[in-house]
Formats: structure tokens, sequence, C-alpha cells
């Protein structure tokens, strides 16, 4: 455990070094990173002295326990009882407080869904989630808002799409990233069969215009005649976007707005986090194996989650957990399974930086 206070001491001087920098906030991003990274390891510093102030009262404690007083020997014995009862509580703490935390857990997100295999059930299974990440967010005090939806004609969305902001919502959000699988009767279904469905969940980090390296030079900008809601106007002006950026031919389509300007910066927002992803992706090809999650890589094509009408059961299958709970889930109640997903994270990275089960 000294070691680590050692660390967390010598890394806490520094930043308050940073901080005392006259030049720090003429490079806002930076500024900004220092400032959080200074409130990180203030809570760990804090514990750290609270550490070595439990290590000076043992050895304290341990010189009175040969003293000739009774008295101050009973003091020193409760002394050290108190000391060796905060110490682990303190050491758990301190670990968890030094563990590497995601750059992107405190920025707002872009949520991507679209119907897997299935057919039309697929399509309303999408919506269905679309629904249920709005109420959840209403829930959580998060702010929705709509970027695209393509109706299906059988019902539910061919393809949505949707931000999330507030306080951390991509620590929230960021582990429905994948492929949710539903087992029902379908409404249309005369027999009373179960069919299966899937639909895909991505969510990404959204990021400013200067994070992202993308040059407009690379990006062709298409406009037509949306065909979506929006009154008559929209069905009669050029008002829809296509954007294909050609170096990755990624393609983002915007409709939703009456506006031709406002689905274009709808649009840009999306190409921004999919460019982004990309990057994301050949960086963790390159770090290998050994830095992917136990919970998970992200991947849009593993499969996540499954949901069961006929037994309410909600099964994530990344940490083997199941809830009886489908209502509540579908409900927007996603409070237990994230957080379940939270702490076997947490779990994983104390393992890899402390080598604990």
């Amino acid at each position: 455990m000294e070691p680590l206070v050692e660390e967390i001491e010598r890394s806490f001087q520094e930043v308050e070094r940073q901080l005392a920098d006259p030049d720090l906030f003429t490079d806002q991003k930076r500024g900004v990173a220092v400032s959080r990274e200074h409130s990180r390891l203030k809570q760990a510093h804090d514990l750290a002295v609270r550490w070595r102030e439990l290590q000076a009262e043992l050895l304290e404690a341990a010189e009175l326990l040969d003293d000739d007083e009774a008295e101050i020997r009973e003091m020193a014995k409760s002394q050290r009882a108190a000391a060796e009862a905060e110490l682990p509580e303190v050491e758990e703490s301190l670990r968890m407080s030094m563990v590497e935390t995601d750059p992107n857990d405190h920025r707002d997100v872009i949520v991507e869904i679209r119907p897997g295999a299935g057919g039309d059930e697929a399509a309303i299974w999408a919506g269905d989630l679309t629904n249920m990440y709005l109420k959840y967010a209403q829930r959580a005090g998060l702010k929705v808002d709509i970027i695209s939806l393509q109706d299906s004609d059988a019902g539910g969305y061919k393809e949505a799409f949707f931000s999330v902001a507030g306080a951390d919502a991509y620590s929230k959000l960021k582990w429905e990233s994948g492929v949710h699988r539903v087992q029902r009767v379908p409404s249309t279904e005369t027999q009373g069969r179960i069919h299966t469905s899937t639909a895909s969940v991505v969510v990404r980090p959204e990021l400013d215009e200067v994070e992202v390296d993308l040059r407009m030079s690379d990006v062709r900008r298409d406009v037509y005649r949306s065909s979506g809601p929006g009154g008559q106007s929209v069905n009669t002006t050029d008002s829809a976007v296509r954007l294909t950026h050609e170096p990755t031919g990624i393609v983002v389509t915007c409709q939703n707005e009456k506006s031709q300007l406002q689905n274009y910066e709808s649009a840009m927002r999306v190409l921004r986090a999919r460019i982004y992803e990309v990057e994301l992706e050949k960086q963790n090809a390159e770090l290998g194996e050994q830095r992917r999650s136990a919970i998970g890589t992200g991947d849009r094509a593993e499969k996540i989650r499954t949901y069961n009408y006929a037994e309410s059961r909600v099964t994530d299958h990344r940490i083997r957990l199941t809830l009886h709970q489908l209502d509540r889930v579908l409900q927007g109640d996603l409070q237990d399974l994230l957080e379940a997903l939270r702490q076997e994270e947490l779990r994983t990275k104390l393992a890899e930086k402390f080598g604990e089960a």
C-alpha cells in the first residue's frame, strides 16, 4: 500500500503544480482535463492522508502498549482496535480511487438503434428498445434530443438516432452497445409460436468539432426531398441531408427536421461520433486482447442481452445476471442491470491493476 500512497502523493503534487500555471487555461481543453484530474486526485489524496494518519496511530498505540500505566495501555488497545477497523475500508477506497476511468464517461452520447434478424418484428423490437431508453433517460434526469427516426411500415423503426445529455451520460449508457435479443409471440402470429428477433444498439460518446480529425473536403453532402414526418413543407423542399465520409465510406442521413440546416447539423453530430468510433476501434486493436473488458468488447455484433416475454425474464449474458423484471426494465428501470455491469467493470479493473480476483 505504501507505493500506491506515494504514487498518489506524487501525482497530486504534479497536478497542483499544473493548476498553478497561469498559462493553463489559455488551452481550454487542457485546462478542463487538468481540473477534472485534480478533482479525482483530491479524493485519492484525502484518503492517502487518512491512511498515513492511521499508520501513525497504530505505531503510537504499539509504543503505548508497553506503558507502565494500565489506563494508558487500555487507551492504546482502543486506539489500535479503532485504527485496525478503519484501515481496510480506507485501503479499499484507495485502490478504487486509482482505477483508471474511461475518459469519455463524462460525455453526452449518441444512441443508434437498428433492427437485426426477424423482419418486421425486429423493427418493432427496435422501437420498443428506443422507448425503453427514452424512459430510462427521463427517470435518470437526462435530456433526450431526437436526431432521426425512420418509421417501419409494420411499426417500430428501421433506424433511430437520438442524443442523451446530462451528468456522466456515457458512463451510464456505455454498457448498452451490442445485440439485444427478444423472445416473444408477435401480435401477427396466429398460432402462438414464439419468435426470436434482434436489434443492435450502439452508444457513442458525443465529441466537439475540435476533438475529431474531420476534414470537410472529405465529406460529400447531398440533399433530397424528405419522405419522413414534418408536414407538407418537408416533402416539397430538399430538406433531407445525406453525408458521405469518403475515406471511410460512412454514410449518415437525416430528414426529421423541416430545415435543411438543422438536418445537416444533426447529421454532422452523428458523423463525428462514427468517425471517432472507427479511430477508437483501431487503437483498441493495436492495444491487443489484454485491454479488452471482461464484460464485453462493446462490439455491435456481440449478443449482450435476452428479453424473454413468456418468463418475464431479462438475462445479461456478459455477467450472467437474470432478472424476472421484464415489465420494469422495458419501462426504463435499468438501474439494477447498469449497476451490476459497473461493479463488474470495477472488479475487472482492480484485478488488472492490483492482481486481485
